[in-house]
């Protein structure tokens, strides 16, 4: 069996369970790269086979997948990701190249880094009357976007915002989400490494985004946060309100 593991964010305690139980147990490891925490493979077993994705093609994965798999049905192959792997990990073409070759698999989520920032940042992106919606996006570099996910037309509903991959894209980000509608002075956060031991936090107003990524020579492996979630003002939510009747508890008059 083939699995497609989430490694979590970075800190090893936060992979799953079942993930690390597939670690321990598995005949071959792809990870990816420098994105997951090494320290992640010395669950592995001693005569686990372990490559690193960061030097292979797309067919040189599934090669060794395949290989693998022909050993026998005992054989456990996992596929680390980093984060979740449905978010920007390139799995859907591994899996259909998979399902080509009628070969089972097993998708098994993680802790995406957009949830490490948070718990780094200590922050709760839905807040009552400031946000309830939360745009997972990036800009576009070698990787195209769809006309209608164009940054600045995102940033006209003024949501909470993560932006992956586009450190190293700052001021074109800045001009962009000012250009679509969040106000110059709306709060910002570049998390890097988040919940990696090397971890660190920088903190801002959106003017100042380009700035501070160049100031601190951040060039990749951050979010870009963006929202007045990270303020101080917001209501109380409805559902621990003492004057809020729910269908588990009666109002305090």
């Amino acid at each position: 069996m083939i699995y497609f593991v989430g490694a979590g964010p970075g800190d090893i305690e936060l992979i799953t369970v079942k993930g690390q139980r597939l670690l321990k147990t598995a005949d071959l490891v792809i990870y990816a790269g420098s994105l997951v925490n090494p320290a992640l493979l010395n669950e592995c077993k001693e005569e686990c086979i372990i490559l690193d994705s960061a030097m292979m093609t797309l067919e040189e994965v599934i090669k060794a997948m395949v290989e693998e798999e022909m050993k026998g049905e005992d054989r456990v192959v996992v596929r680390l990701h980093t984060g979740d792997p449905s978010i920007y990990g390139a799995i859907r073409e591994q899996m259909d190249l998979l399902d080509e070759r009628t070969l089972k698999y097993e998708v098994v989520p993680g802790v995406s880094s957009f949830c490490g920032a948070a718990a780094a940042l200590k922050k709760e992106y839905t807040l009552p009357n400031v946000s309830q919606t939360v745009i997972l996006t990036r800009m576009e570099g070698r990787t195209p976007m769809p006309p209608k996910e164009e940054l600045s037309m995102l940033a006209s509903h003024q949501a909470t915002m993560i932006i992956f991959l586009s450190v190293s894209l700052a001021k074109e980000v800045e001009e962009r989400l000012i250009k679509g509608g969040y106000r110059e002075d709306t709060p910002i956060a570049i998390v890097y490494k988040a919940t990696w031991p090397e971890e660190k936090i920088y903190k801002g107003e959106l003017n100042q985004l380009s700035h501070i990524i160049a100031e601190n020579h951040i060039t990749k492996t951050a979010l870009i946060v963006v929202g007045d979630f990270l303020g101080d003002t917001y209501e109380r939510s409805k559902l621990y309100d003492p004057g809020f009747t729910h269908m588990f508890r009666e109002a305090i008059k």
